[in-house]
C-alpha cells in the first residue's frame, strides 16, 4: 500500500451536510471506509466507520439540502454526535491503518473530493484537532478519474460502467455513498493493475535477453 500510493494512505470520505459553505453549514453525516491491500497488490475495502453528527452552534441550515438528502437534523432518533467527536474516532481508526500500512500521511478520497475536503478540514478546525491526518490539500478525486476511466462523473452512473450496484433509494446517506465509492475507486485501481499498470511487471535484464536471443 505505502510504495503503491507514495506513501499516502488513502481513506474514502463523504459527508452529508445543510449546505454548500463548509464555514458556515452544517455537517450532518460523515463516514469513512479504509483502504488495504492484498499480497496480490488488489486494492479493497478495510474498515468503516459512519456517525450522524449534531449541527454545530449557530449553524446554518439550508432547507434545500435538507430536502434533497432527506435528513432532518432535529430527529432524536438519529443519535447524533457532537462532530468533534466523530472526527476523533475516525481519525483514530486511520492512524491505526496507517501504521499497519507504514504509511506517513492519510489523503482522502472522495466522489467530487474538494467538497468533502473543506466540510472535514472546517469541522477540525471548529474542535480544534491537531492531530489530522489528512493532507491539507491532495485528494484524489474518483469523479476525475471514472471520467477519464469510464467517460462518466456522476457516481450512480460510474458506478454502474465499473459494474457496482447503485440503489437511489439508499444514495444521499454518507455510510452508502462512502462505501459504493470505495468499490468503485478499488475498481479502477485494480483495473488498471489487470492493463499492466501498477505494481509493474518485472524487466528482464539485458544479460539475461541476449542470452536468450544467442539460444
Amino acid at each position: 500500500m505505502c510504495e503503491r500510493f507514495r506513501g499516502y494512505y488513502p481513506v474514502v470520505i463523504d459527508v452529508e451536510t445543510a449546505g454548500f459553505n463548509a464555514k458556515t453549514d452544517a455537517l450532518l453525516e460523515i463516514a469513512a471506509v479504509t483502504l488495504k491491500m492484498t499480497d496480490d497488490g488488489w486494492l479493497e475495502q478495510d474498515e468503516c466507520l459512519f456517525f450522524n453528527v449534531e449541527p454545530f452552534e449557530g449553524a446554518n441550515l439550508e432547507q434545500a439540502a435538507l430536502d434533497f438528502t432527506g435528513i432532518d437534523p432535529h430527529n432524536p432518533l438519529r443519535g447524533a454526535v457532537d462532530e468533534g467527536d466523530a472526527l476523533k474516532e475516525i481519525f483514530k481508526m486511520i492512524r491505526k491503518g496507517m501504521k499497519a500500512a507504514g504509511c506517513k500521511r492519510a489523503i482522502l478520497v472522495g466522489h467530487n473530493a474538494n467538497f468533502d475536503h473543506n466540510f472535514l478540514f472546517a469541522a477540525a478546525e471548529r474542535a480544534n484537532n491537531k492531530r489530522n491526518p489528512f493532507h491539507p490539500f491532495t485528494t484524489f478525486d474518483t469523479a476525475a478519474l471514472s471520467a477519464l476511466v469510464y467517460g462518466q462523473t456522476v457516481l450512480k452512473r460510474a458506478c454502474q460502467a465499473s459494474g457496482v450496484e447503485f440503489s437511489d433509494k439508499e444514495a444521499h446517506n454518507a455510510e452508502y455513498d462512502t462505501r459504493k465509492t470505495a468499490e468503485l475507486f478499488c475498481n479502477m485501481i485494480n483495473q488498471w493493475k489487470t492493463l499492466g499498470g501498477w505494481p509493474p511487471a518485472p524487466v528482464e535484464s539485458t544479460e539475461n535477453a541476449e542470452s536468450g536471443d544467442n539460444e
